[in-house]
């Protein structure tokens, strides 16, 4: 039986894609590299650090660590002027409705999220007190494709591991729930189509009782 969800934010919750392309795009200009949508793929689910590291390395590109640092407090600035305005409207298509098969099933709900902005933006969509449990990148040790994320979230629902499901749009989030030990469901992503258990293009197409007949 399920219990618990899991829920990545970016991406699953809320869509934040764009301003996450357009802050780290700042960001590569001012280092002087190539970026586009195409490598962006390569930076979802990671850490904003883990994020810098990929942008440099996929261009070959080093930086004192002073530097860095000065780059990873750039980008949150870009990014966080960027969702300043985001609100309900931003939430994605089948949330509300997951929730509700939530509260219908009693199954506990989580946020487990590389992000370390994910309670302000669950507040700017008037969902932070939906979700009791929120695991995000303030509260552990090893980002994504670690699976300490969703372990943390597991464990302060009170659930077991192979009671939950993790619902990603990442790779990195995807390799990171299958080494804890998760079932996972992929969603929007199609680069994800034939990685997980299941794919679905939003959280409006789950059917939690089509689910548990398959495992």
């Amino acid at each position: 039986m399920i219990n618990g969800f899991i829920f990545d934010l970016d991406g699953v919750i809320v869509n934040t894609e764009e301003h996450h392309y357009k802050a780290w795009k700042e960001i590569a200009n001012k280092l002087n590299v190539d970026f586009n949508k195409s490598l962006n793929e390569n930076l979802k689910g990671l850490s904003r650090k883990e994020s810098l590291k990929k942008l440099l390395e996929l261009n070959k590109k080093k930086i004192s660590e002073n530097e860095f640092v000065n780059f990873l407090i750039e980008k949150n600035k870009i990014y966080k002027s960027l969702i300043d305005g985001i609100d309900e409207t931003n939430i994605l298509d089948g949330v509300q409705n997951i929730l509700k098969i939530a509260d219908k099933n009693n199954i506990s709900v989580a946020i487990g999220s590389s992000s370390k902005n994910a309670k302000m933006i669950l507040k700017k969509l008037n969902l932070y007190n939906r979700f009791k449990i929120i695991i995000d990148g303030n509260m552990v040790t090893n980002p994504k494709p670690d699976p300490e994320v969703f372990i943390k979230a597991a464990k302060l629902m009170r659930k077991k591991i192979d009671e939950c499901i993790v619902f990603e749009d990442a790779v990195s989030g995807i390799i990171a729930a299958e080494r804890g030990g998760f079932k996972v469901i992929g969603v929007r992503n199609l680069n994800l189509k034939n990685r997980t258990d299941q794919f679905i293009n939003s959280l409006s197409e789950f059917r939690l009782d089509d689910y548990e007949k398959k495992i």
